[in-house]
């Protein structure tokens, strides 16, 4: 399957169906404890024009340290807010579930696009992201181009396609 990049007429297909560029950098927080996988995706995220920050942590435990800037993520320098999580379901410590559950039940976070990018093809995973409020689930890739296409998907209607609330600090 090819893979689709942009074009010097992207602008002016942006301007005629009414999509704005984005203002800012994006930033996407990437949570996935399997090393091999961090470096798959980072790299296919890379691939895309779209400006964009990836911050990277390993488990569920880092990624609210991250969110609610504790431990070694109280700087918000280090720390920006994302305007996307890409969320691992099966990780030690603290899983996507949990983490899901409590950003979506958090006033302050549950605006942030929470994508479940998993292995998992379970109906029960699935039902229960849905029922949490995670805002869409898309099973990882096991191939590359795959992996990289559906990545350019999944952030190009998160970030471009799409309106996101007003970013806070």
């Amino acid at each position: 399957m090819p893979i689709n990049t942009p074009t010097e007429a992207e602008p002016e297909i942006r301007a005629q169906i009414g999509v704005s560029p984005p203002k800012h950098t994006a930033v996407i927080l990437m949570v996935e404890d399997d090393f091999g996988d961090q470096i798959l995706i980072q790299e296919a995220l890379q691939a895309s024009s779209t400006p964009k920050r990836i911050e990277m942590v390993s488990d569920g435990q880092q990624a609210l340290e991250y969110i609610y800037r504790t431990g070694a993520y109280r700087d918000p320098v280090r720390s920006p807010r994302p305007d996307l999580i890409l969320l691992d379901l099966n990780m030690p410590r603290l899983g996507g579930r949990e983490v899901a559950a409590k950003l979506k039940s958090d006033p302050e976070f549950r605006t942030i696009p929470i994508v479940a990018f998993t292995t998992s093809c379970r109906e029960e995973d699935v039902a229960f992201c849905y029922s949490a409020g995670v805002n869409s689930y898309v099973q990882k890739p096991t191939d590359y181009d795959k992996l990289q296409y559906v990545l350019q998907q999944v952030e190009n209607y998160w970030l471009e396609v799409s309106y996101r609330p007003p970013r806070a600090p």
